[in-house]
């Protein structure tokens, strides 16, 4: 894990993308470093106002991802967005388009499906994101449900693939997470301590718990790091799933096409 500077921030902040493996990489980057929180928020703040329009929700994304997931660790991240996630959310709001705030509406949706954030924070977000239009509380399920059927809309084809962007699709998967034997033996291999809570009690003294700790803590980020790159190929194989169908359409469509023109030959 490398070590924590801002500028080390700035140039992955820089480097961020929309994909669910680039936002949670960095996620668990700065969560290993909580004890920096201040200074990663402070940072991450201002680096969002400086980020091009099409890249600010991202910047949220990874706000999300490192809020949920470090509160088992502390509260660190929860505490210090606080302050400044309801300017995000209206800077955001501002800067970009109607999509965008669909998009801010299921964050806040789930923030509130899971108390992440106290109800006079959660009052201040809706007020930054809707004005004086009060958007009806959703469910979780409803949220995902609407997330999923809007990837299917932004995931299907324009056009017709091409057999050459199938192919190229498939070698893609080649390499994917699934088949990674290296991550699977190292998985495989994670010691014992790090697998069975029963060897807590042959924890006797700081320096042993501090070990065993650092243990856990690179176990939990192999973990989530393969977890990030399972979740990434999911997503390729929905992908190639849907082009793989719409081919099949359209070779179907100039099959019947072309038995149709000889149906209409005249026999010699």
């Amino acid at each position: 894990m490398s070590a924590f500077s801002e500028a080390a921030l700035e140039k992955k902040l820089s480097e961020l993308s929309n994909s669910q493996q680039s936002v949670q990489t960095l996620s668990l980057w700065l969560i290993h470093h909580r004890k920096h929180s201040r200074v990663i928020v402070a940072v991450w703040e201002r680096e969002l106002h400086r980020a091009k329009p099409n890249r600010k929700l991202t910047f949220l994304y990874l706000a999300n991802d490192v809020i949920q997931n470090s509160k088992r660790k502390g509260p660190e991240f929860t505490n210090d967005f606080a302050p400044v996630i309801v300017d995000a959310f209206k800077h955001v709001s501002s800067e970009t388009d109607e999509n965008c705030k669909k998009h801010l509406d299921r964050v806040l949706s789930i923030w509130e499906e899971r108390a992440v954030y106290e109800n006079d924070v959660l009052e201040q977000l809706k007020q930054a994101l809707f004005g004086d239009k009060r958007a009806k509380k959703r469910t979780y399920e409803q949220v995902k449900i609407e997330e999923d059927d809007d990837y299917s809309a932004r995931s299907s084809p324009s056009e017709p693939p091409q057999t050459t962007d199938v192919i190229r699709a498939l070698q893609e998967l080649e390499n994917a997470a699934s088949g990674d034997a290296a991550v699977h033996q190292r998985i495989a291999s994670l010691p014992v301590e790090v697998q069975d809570v029963a060897l807590l009690d042959k924890i006797t003294d700081k320096e042993s718990g501090d070990h065993l700790s650092k243990m856990v803590d690179d176990a939990c980020m192999l973990l989530a790091d393969y977890n990030g790159r399972l979740a990434a190929e999911i997503d390729d194989r929905k992908q190639l799933t849907r082009m793989l169908s719409e081919f099949l359409r359209c070779q179907n469509e100039v099959l019947t096409e072309k038995e149709h023109k000889l149906e209409r030959v005249p026999l010699q």
